[in-house]
């Protein structure tokens, strides 16, 4: 009985010591290094410019100093007139194409690059002909899965 409380706490100090100070010591570290600043420039200045894959929508225009979440629940008042102007927004942008889900929607943090595949196709489409490019160029930077719109408008400037 005393082993395994002794062996109890001691789990508990050591995982508390490994998550509860150490990890996010480490996670505060790399955030002190990641070049975050260049990052917000580069989405900030790509947001509505229709030469370039759009991200999700930001609560905080892309502030990488204070992300958020929306909070706007499915009976909010707010929420009908915001998803009424970013589906609005999306369709003019994108030739009057019906938006996927993740091109009205904030993420959570308000800052994530990451659009769907469905979403990258469809403004692949507008970005190949306001660039003069083949629409099968564009795709072919745009691939399978996912896509980080920071590292594709960086492909694309290249």
């Amino acid at each position: 009985m005393k082993r395994t409380l002794f062996s109890s706490v001691v789990a508990v100090l050591a995982f508390t010591a490994l998550l509860g100070i150490a990890y996010p010591l480490v996670i505060t570290g790399l955030a002190q290094v990641i070049p975050t600043r260049e990052a917000q420039v580069a989405v900030a200045t790509h947001v509505g410019d229709p030469r370039y894959f759009q991200p999700r929508p930001s609560q905080t225009d892309y502030s990488v100093e204070a992300t958020a979440f929306a909070n706007r629940g499915p009976n909010s008042s707010s929420a009908k007139f915001f998803y009424r102007d970013q589906i609005a927004a999306y369709r003019a942008m994108n030739d009057g194409a019906d938006p996927p889900m993740d091109a009205v929607t904030n993420s959570a943090s308000g800052v994530d690059p990451d659009i769907s595949h469905e979403n990258a196709v469809i403004q692949a489409r507008r970005i190949a002909r306001v660039r003069g490019l083949s629409a099968a160029r564009v795709l072919t930077l745009v691939g399978d899965g996912n896509v980080n719109t920071t590292k594709l408008n960086e492909a694309l400037d290249r």
